[in-house]
């Protein structure tokens, strides 16, 4: 089965001050603010949605295919995917633009400021539809470039292929015709229960009118694990625990390349979760969405409940 994971590709630079934000700015002046943050050091780690869904897929034994567009800056990146043996041969250089960037720093108080550059994500991924087979292809369409958000669930829809919609962070830039659209058709909408509330708000539609377009609906919940949706009812999937929660950024992206790992190879959608919060958990233990790993044993062991 082909994987296409369409979403983004970034460079996440971190960065940790050691004061207080709120001892620099004073709020009767936040109207000519100009401050500097003088910061211990930055660390470089590989992000974007498509990078850390297709690393969780890797990862699980598959072999995604990655339609995203980087920038003259994707050196770096492509010898961590060589490494990691992630196919990037579908991946869009942009010679004239930078790879997005993220560029978050967090003071003593995990109070964060970030920056975000989309950089080469303005551009679509190109990706040639002529060149998949239907029956033999599932995508994954998570949040990346706008234009291919929009566009690539309706090419989906036209040629019969399986695609999961998680449109993410990527709603505030919905209009309500277009969101129910990339909706209406697809396998599963997959998003967090904020973004759940927030899709009903745009489109006006309730959940069981999502459900007539969606055929399912996983609403993840962070410490309370996911929540299957259908026409049928709806199935809870608790979390797996982790041995320690280092930093739980990469846990959504970690959980839909197990769940879509657990589809592929023709489990039930309440088996696939599963399997997704598995990944997860093994996610959370690292500091960096590309960081944790696992063996196949290590994954069962915790699947099975022995942790």
């Amino acid at each position: 089965m082909n994987i296409i994971v369409s979403g983004s590709l970034a460079y996440d630079r971190i960065m940790d001050f050691p004061g207080s934000f709120s001892d620099h700015i004073l709020p009767e002046k936040i109207h000519v603010l100009n401050v500097c943050f003088q910061v211990d050091g930055m660390k470089e780690k590989f992000g974007g949605t498509a990078g850390n869904i297709a690393y969780a897929l890797t990862l699980m034994g598959e072999k995604p295919v990655i339609s995203a567009a980087i920038g003259y800056d994707y050196h770096r990146y492509f010898e961590w995917f060589l490494k990691n043996g992630i196919n990037a041969g579908s991946i869009r250089i942009i010679e004239d633009e930078c790879t997005a960037g993220a560029y978050i720093t967090t003071d003593r108080a995990d109070n964060q400021i970030t920056g975000f550059n989309p950089g080469a994500m303005r551009y679509s991924s190109l990706l040639d539809f002529n060149k998949l087979s239907p029956k033999e292809t599932v995508m994954i369409v998570a949040p990346g470039n706008f234009e291919d958000m929009v566009n690539y669930p309706r090419a989906c829809k036209e040629r019969g292929i399986d695609y999961i919609f998680d449109p993410g962070q990527s709603l505030p830039m919905w209009d309500a015709e277009d969101l129910a659209r990339a909706i209406e058709g697809c396998r599963i909408l997959i998003v967090n229960d904020y973004e759940l509330d927030l899709v009903m708000h745009k489109t006006g539609l309730n959940k069981k009118a999502l459900l007539g377009m969606a055929g399912a609906i996983i609403t993840t919940l962070g410490e309370q694990g996911s929540r299957i949706s259908t026409a049928h009812g709806e199935t809870g999937v608790p979390v797996v625990r982790a041995k320690k929660v280092e930093d739980p950024t990469g846990a959504g992206d970690a959980y839909r390349g197990g769940l879509v790992s657990g589809l592929v190879r023709g489990k039930t959608l309440e088996a696939s979760a599963r399997m997704g919060s598995v990944c997860a958990s093994f996610a959370v233990e690292c500091y960096g969405t590309q960081e944790y790993r696992f063996t196949p044993e290590e994954f069962n062991r915790r699947l099975n409940g022995c942790n």
